[in-house]
């Protein structure tokens, strides 16, 4: 049986740079959306030959900054197949007022960006009390947020999942585990350790299956692991396309060979229903 796929991490780039004109955060656009953009229509073009129901678009903070007008237009048209992951300045005075903005405009998430292959920051802001009010804000309409950190920022994750145990957190790419010297994945411990944590998620993308499948053991030692240790409920998968080079229908067949040793229940998680608990809107 085939499980129904969502993909919790696709990313859009126009085309048209009038409407949607191109500043990224830090002023250093990635490369990817500079060289292999993919259009909305694209997106979907690429998901229908791919099999993926729906879709969680993720803005992209390296090409348009804190201007998600893209996705929101996007998703405004298919309301019932996408949702929005958006991106703004947690730290501005007027930042209920512009997560108030966004949410009338199909924001079905919030992505916390302390950097990626354009720009890295120590990512200290997260825990700056002056972001709580949003994190307090998504608690209580059951917001997910999205982290993107380094290793070095799972403690800040922890603290946050402390402190706000009704908001969903899901961890961009797996949280970019070290899987040298293979199982038991000792250099993971610090990730594994936020599995005592039930509002803390897992996303699985192409970085990770690409790192699952380069370690000692392969891709199916280490995912066997991962589901043990979350639990399948607790990962979800998304594709990064196109910042992972496509076609989306690549990136399906080689998760499916990365997943094929777990259970059809667990693939079923994975797939699709976990990002129905994150994304209730994708339900």
């Amino acid at each position: 049986m085939t499980p129904e796929i969502i993909d919790i991490h696709p990313h859009i780039i126009s085309t048209d740079t009038d409407q949607y004109p191109i500043a990224p955060q830090h002023g250093h656009r990635s490369k990817w959306s500079a060289t292999r953009p993919a259009s909305f229509e694209k997106l979907i073009q690429e998901m229908d030959e791919a099999g993926i129901a729906k879709a969680a678009i993720v803005h992209s903070s390296t090409t348009y900054g804190h201007n998600n007008a893209y996705v929101a237009d996007s998703v405004a048209k298919y309301p019932q197949r996408f949702t929005g992951v958006y991106s703004f300045d947690l730290l501005a005075p007027d930042a209920l007022q512009t997560f108030d903005y966004w949410l009338a405009r199909g924001m079905g998430g919030i992505r916390l960006f302390t950097g990626g292959a354009t720009h890295q920051t120590d990512g200290s802001w997260l825990v700056n009390p002056a972001t709580f009010p949003v994190w307090q804000r998504c608690a209580e309409i059951g917001m997910t947020m999205v982290i993107q950190t380094t290793p070095e920022g799972l403690s800040m994750v922890a603290e946050l999942a402390r402190r706000f145990p009704d908001v969903r957190i899901a961890l961009d790419h797996c949280g970019r585990p070290s899987l040298a010297g293979g199982p038991p994945y000792t250099a993971c411990s610090e990730l594994f350790a936020l599995a005592k944590y039930h509002n803390i998620y897992l996303k699985i993308t192409p970085k990770t299956f690409e790192l699952a499948q380069a370690a000692p053991g392969g891709s199916e030692a280490f995912f066997s692991h991962l589901v043990q240790v979350f639990g399948a409920d607790h990962l979800a998968f998304g594709s990064n396309y196109p910042a992972s080079e496509g076609p989306l229908k690549k990136l399906i067949e080689q998760g499916q060979a990365c997943f094929a040793s777990l259970s059809e229940e667990e693939r079923a998680w994975i797939w699709g229903r976990t990002a129905k608990i994150l994304y209730p809107a994708l339900a």
